[in-house]
């Protein structure tokens, strides 16, 4: 779209007139708030947000839309500011218009940080309003259309982004060919030579292969009618990042690739596209296990069409997809066709559902995340295209990411669910927790009343809602950890001076507060429990803001329960278990770290004192602990099932087994055990010397 005649006359295909005076009045006021500015390239600057306008218009974006476009960049560069676009144009494209602003008034670490924070807010503006991201998607368009006059460095960081973040999400919305337009221009600027080289390739192959493919076309066109469906027959061409993507991941030869060809058939109503289907088969053998119903089991974005792969004369595979009309609109123009084709149809109805459902799963990834780049972490892996299809119990569809497992699943039921499972069960068959889904799983998830996320669970799940919750759960449950042992390690330092934590006034407290800089209490007692502050610094100087005399006095030791979860960790150099006696370390982020008394590691670093604890077992521990011991036997059949016995016998758990590889006469079991003290452990010692073929037991410190 270049001058401004071509755009109003664009526009008055569907808009009345009065509207049309309103984008007028939007066009006239960018371009004087833009005066004096230039692109990169030469060209005055209003002929970027005209140009964002028109790709708009071409797919019949409301009033307010097409306002906003032209005036999205007036808040960001010139002196204009959101009341005055509110007063002037409306509320609603002030807040387009503000959603679309990058943040350039906030002061980051570094670019990552404030491309992570600008893409945060665009994504939370685009969950309250689907616009801005279709007004964003056509600003990266056309700046990516023009990417050529700006430096390369410039031009490959903005190419890279594109194929990153906002192909994929064109995608997510279903608006094909914008994905892929932009991958093709994202391409051509981040790697020239190879584009240069395929396009060259392709161009020659395309020409010796014509006849082939005129075959093809020419068969299918005489078949439907022959069937009785009245059909649309088009060649498709392969785009070039698509022919790449795929030579890179499965390592073909360009020939290879190439040798696919696509056609897309577009029928009357659905019926049409299975009648189409069967007649095609019997034109050409299909290819097992390459037909996909997307009729029946649409794609996230809403895109439906049947794909099969038959193979065509001299043996070339070939590509078809079997559409309607509708869905062939919702596939090119996605979340778009909304506004482009006013309908009551279900399917677009269905669309913007399922949209609006991601849009909120966004907000609620954005609640728990900490940071911009985490929340963009968690987002791209949601953005992935790749699906798979499992149901649950009662048959409901779902669609995770390839490479989802049974915890992803149980996220995406409900973050309830999540939190809560501890098993589950795939085609009816008990499987771990890891196990990655596959398509048409039946997916059955058991939970626990009291159960909680693990962290190792995070090296397997894919998707963004998963990790997010988990991460979320084991910051808090940490942080509420760390406030209960800070509050413990605080009182025990001013009992140290003669004092409790009871007797310290609130005027004190909000003296220290200010002080240190603290917002809360409940902040302190988390950096002392977290190692971040010393307990015994801060004491002295709660008693100073109180102006008490500092008496020395008996603290006491810590009592050590089991139940204190992350905020008190037991040394994997020592292994305590009750009845060992025990001292504590504080360690900057993890809280106290418990040792023995003669763990030589704990030996070589008690050169400071105030980074050490008297602490003490709890009379009786909340838990089971792990221990280690080494069995030595005779090498004899049975052996390993009478000290499995024993041991189960003395009421522990085995946690963990290994053997050494060993054909002589004797063999060296490893255990984890699982018990609730040392005394616990001599009764499991004592029962393993009454099996003859035990030779010698002892426990593993390391």
């Amino acid at each position: 779209m270049n001058t401004l005649a071509e755009f109003t006359g664009n526009l008055a295909r569907y808009l009345k007139p009065p509207d049309i005076e309103r984008i007028e009045e939007a066009y006239q006021f960018s371009g004087k708030a833009h005066e004096g500015q230039y692109r990169d390239s030469g060209e005055p600057y209003i002929s970027h947000p005209l140009a964002v306008a028109g790709i708009l218009a071409d797919w019949h974006l409301d009033t307010q839309a097409l306002m906003a476009a032209l005036l999205h960049d007036v808040m960001e560069d010139t002196q204009v500011s959101k009341a005055e676009i509110s007063k002037r144009f409306g509320k609603p494209v002030a807040e387009l218009v503000d959603g679309l602003s990058k943040l350039d008034k906030i002061e980051f670490q570094s670019q990552q940080d404030a491309q992570a924070e600008n893409f945060r807010k665009m994504l939370l503006a685009m969950a309250r309003d689907v616009r801005v991201i279709l007004i964003k998607l056509a600003d990266r368009l056309h700046n990516m259309r023009t990417l050529g006059a700006v430096p390369p460095a410039k031009r490959r960081r903005v190419s890279r982004e594109t194929l990153e973040i906002y192909a994929p999400i064109a995608n997510r919305l279903g608006l094909n060919g914008l994905y892929q337009e932009l991958q093709e221009l994202a391409f051509s600027h981040l790697h020239p030579l190879r584009y240069r080289v395929l396009a060259k390739a392709t161009k020659a192959a395309r020409g010796n292969r014509r006849q082939v493919v005129g075959k093809i076309l020419d068969a299918i066109k005489q078949r439907l009618p022959e069937a009785g469906i009245k059909a649309e027959v088009t060649g498709r061409e392969k785009h070039l990042y698509s022919i790449y993507k795929k030579m890179l991941e499965k390592n073909l030869s360009f020939s290879q690739v190439l040798d696919i060809y696509g056609f897309r058939v577009v029928v009357e109503d659905t019926p049409s596209c299975y009648l189409a289907l069967g007649a095609l088969h019997s034109l050409y053998k299909p290819v097992p296990g390459k037909f996909k119903d997307y009729i029946a089991i649409p794609k996230v974005n809403g895109y439906q069409a049947l794909h099969t792969t038959l193979i065509g004369p001299f043996g070339t595979p070939v590509e078809i997809q079997i559409r309607t009309r509708d869905m062939h609109r919702v596939a090119e123009a996605g979340v778009a066709s909304h506004w482009l084709y006013k309908t009551s149809d279900a399917s677009l109805n269905d669309l913007q559902h399922k949209t609006h459902s991601w849009l909120q799963s966004l907000l609620d990834i954005q609640s728990e995340s900490g940071d911009a780049a985490e929340f963009l972490e968690h987002i791209k892996v949601d953005l992935f295209p790749d699906e798979v299809y499992v149901f649950t119990p009662k048959g409901k569809i779902m669609a995770l990411p390839r490479g989802a497992t049974a915890v992803d699943f149980a996220y995406a039921v409900h973050t309830h669910i999540g939190n809560r499972c501890v098993a589950t069960k795939i085609n009816y068959e008990p499987v771990p927790l890891r196990t990655e889904l596959k398509n048409g799983d039946r997916v059955e998830i058991i939970t626990a009343p009291h159960a909680n996320p693990n962290p190792g669970w995070l090296n397997y799940v894919k998707t963004g809602k998963a990790r997010s919750h988990i991460r979320h759960f084991l910051k808090t449950m940490h942080y509420e950890e760390s406030v209960e042992l800070g509050e413990k390690l605080l009182n025990q330092a001013l009992r140290a001076l003669n004092t409790d934590l009871a007797e310290i006034s609130d005027e004190h407290w909000d003296k220290l507060l200010r002080d240190i800089t603290a917002k809360s209490r409940q902040e302190l007692f988390a950096d002392i429990g977290l190692g971040k502050r010393f307990a015994a610094v801060v004491a002295r100087r709660l008693l100073a803001a109180s102006e008490q005399p500092l008496a020395e006095g008996n603290a006491g030791p810590i009592v050590i329960r089991g139940s204190e979860g992350m905020a008190v960790q037991f040394a994997k150099c020592c292994r305590p278990i009750p009845g060992d006696p025990i001292i504590g370390s504080i360690k900057k982020g993890q809280g106290i770290v418990v040792h023995t008394h003669d763990c030589p590691t704990a030996a070589k670093s008690r050169t400071d004192p105030d980074k050490w604890l008297d602490v003490e077992w709890a009379p009786q521990p909340a838990r089971l602990f792990d221990v280690g011991i080494h069995v030595t036997v005779m090498n004899q059949r049975g052996v390993l099932a009478k000290v499995a016995g024993a041991i189960a016998a003395d009421g522990a758990n085995i946690d963990g087994i290994s053997m050494d590889e060993d054909r002589s006469a004797y063999t060296n079991m490893h255990f984890t055990l699982q018990v609730a003290d040392r005394q616990h452990l001599a009764r499991i010692k004592r029962g393993l010397r009454r099996i003859p073929e035990v030779i010698r037991i002892a426990r593993v410190r390391d």
